[in-house]
């Protein structure tokens, strides 16, 4: 039985050949691939700006630095995410203020975030995890009552929706992960969406050295950027997967709901939240029952492994990473993400998959499961 990842990207060689002519036409790097994927990606997303960077780190990054972010600001996010999210907090001088998250959504607990909120606070930086979106009604009422920027990690979240309306088609700052993991991919790369044309040309001085060009031939540098834009190689692989992504998440819905059919396991496992139609499915992420085990995670992980299954783990809450426990944050600040964080498991979910390798998963682990059972 061949081995069954927990993700694999989808490419078709329509989209192979693109990225050969490409490189055949001697312009490889930021070019008229990247001018037409920003272009797609607006339409896609009802006509705002939209800037592509080379990873949705240096777009959440960049987000923050044309919001004005920096030292002695403090910026809410959840604890529990990958450790981009605050690492980009620190890395513009500011301090990331940690919240807990829903035990089924992992999505920011928005009364703490109210309550977390200082004179200190410049911005909120929701996660919509595994695609599941934040209550935006609630977010952004609460960011207007206080004044407050809003730079949504929607790295997980390219074809979520919420009510009806698509992440990053409104809002404020929205930046987008195009990993190889993600539901699109451009292998390495990102995007920002923007609310105005003025924060579009602001991310543009911040991705290409804070250059100007006046005329051919003469330039100005108006503020010390940095180096964050895409090729036209990373943009034709982006193209050929926007024209693919929502048959991509409708697969992901049907596998997802294939395991809220089968997972069955006893001592059973904590199911996320299921959403709605609107829920883009990146990852299925249930929570093992290590109470009732004699088996750790990693055992479970190394088990199914052994019956040809890849596992992830997504994630480890992160106020308990060296760099941030420095900032005072200890164990039982949170206790949802430190639970979420010590007994996750990531399962296959990707649209290659067919639906009898969710049901070959789920028996594997309820195998597993039944043995290891105390």
């Amino acid at each position: 039985m061949s081995f069954l990842p927990f993700t694999r990207p989808t490419l078709d060689e329509e989209t192979i050949q693109g990225v050969v002519e490409v490189l055949r036409s001697g312009w490889i790097t930021t070019g008229p691939n990247v001018a037409a994927l920003e272009q797609a990606l607006s339409d896609y997303l009802g006509g705002r700006p939209v800037r592509t960077l080379n990873s949705a780190t240096t777009a959440l990054e960049i987000g923050l630095q044309i919001c004005g972010i920096g030292p002695g600001d403090e910026v809410i996010t959840p604890a529990l995410s990958f450790t981009a999210t605050p690492n980009v907090i620190t890395r513009v001088g500011a301090r990331p203020v940690f919240v807990d998250v829903g035990l089924e959504t992992r999505n920011m607990n928005l009364d703490q975030t109210e309550a977390a909120i200082t004179p200190r606070t410049k911005a909120l930086m929701p996660v919509h995890f595994a695609g599941l979106p934040v209550d935006m009604d609630r977010l952004y009422a609460l960011a207007r009552r206080h004044g407050l920027r809003v730079i949504e990690d929607a790295a997980h979240a390219i074809g979520s929706a919420w009510r009806g309306r698509r992440i990053g088609s409104f809002g404020d700052v929205v930046s987008f992960s195009f990993h190889a993991n993600k539901n699109m991919t451009t292998i390495e790369g990102g995007a920002l969406t923007l609310a105005s044309e003025e924060d579009a040309r602001a991310v543009e001085l911040q991705r290409f050295h804070g250059l100007r060009q006046s005329v051919p031939g003469e330039m100005d540098v108006l503020i010390a950027g940095g180096k964050g834009n895409m090729t036209d190689v990373s943009a034709r692989i982006g193209l050929g997967q926007l024209a693919r992504l929502e048959e991509f998440n409708a697969k992901r819905r049907s596998l997802a709901m294939r395991y809220f059919e089968r997972l069955e396991t006893d001592p059973p496992f904590a199911l996320p939240a299921r959403g709605d139609a609107g829920h883009s499915w990146h990852m299925f992420a249930p929570l093992l029952p290590l109470d009732a085990l004699k088996i750790d995670r990693k055992g479970f992980i190394a088990a199914m492994r052994e019956r040809e299954i890849g596992v992830g783990v997504h994630y480890p809450a992160m106020h308990l990473f060296t760099v941030y426990r420095k900032l005072g944050y200890k164990e039982g600040d949170f206790p949802n993400a430190e639970r979420i964080g010590r007994s996750t498991v990531t399962l296959p979910l990707f649209p290659a998959m067919a639906l009898s390798d969710v049901d070959r998963v789920c028996a594997a682990a309820a195998e597993v499961i039944r043995e290891a059972a105390l």
